[in-house]
């Protein structure tokens, strides 16, 4: 599910390539040598540019293999998930199967009624279920592949 990820930091951004996305276009290279620079162990060197340069350059990437975050928008991130891990509730997703909630948190229904949930619950994910939201195996009998 999750890709791999190389960060590259410096005072203002943290550019973000993901090689299996990569489609090496050497549009990066090519616009700066001494940025980007495939023939080096570390082919992203974040001092040889300015950030507004490295900016321009990220987004011109075709396939999106490089991104990048301002620091402030990273510890804005950070700060999230280190809420969202005290609030105990994490959300898992089952391979060819239900999202399964757990925790302590506020179910909201379709009729908009309010319930507190501890504990666990599975969602289904197929769009089977004879028990939506909450998953009843149908995932199994129609074949839902979908990692």
């Amino acid at each position: 599910m999750s890709e791999r990820a190389v960060k590259y930091p410096n005072k203002d951004i943290t550019v973000i390539w993901k090689p299996d996305v990569c489609i090496h276009s050497s549009k990066c290279w090519k616009a700066s040598l001494a940025i980007f620079n495939p023939q080096r162990k570390s082919w992203i060197d974040m001092s040889a540019g300015s950030t507004e340069e490295i900016i321009k350059i990220v987004n011109n990437c075709p396939s999106g293999a490089l991104s990048f975050k301002r620091k402030t928008e990273m510890e804005e991130q950070n700060a999230q998930t280190s809420q969202a891990q005290q609030s105990g509730i994490t959300v898992q997703v089952s391979k060819n199967g239900p999202y399964l909630v757990k925790g302590k948190f506020v179910f909201v229904g379709t009729d908009g009624k309010e319930e507190i949930k501890e504990g666990s619950i599975a969602l289904c994910r197929c769009g089977g279920s004879n028990n939506k939201p909450f998953c009843d195996g149908t995932h199994r009998k129609i074949g839902f592949n979908h990692g």
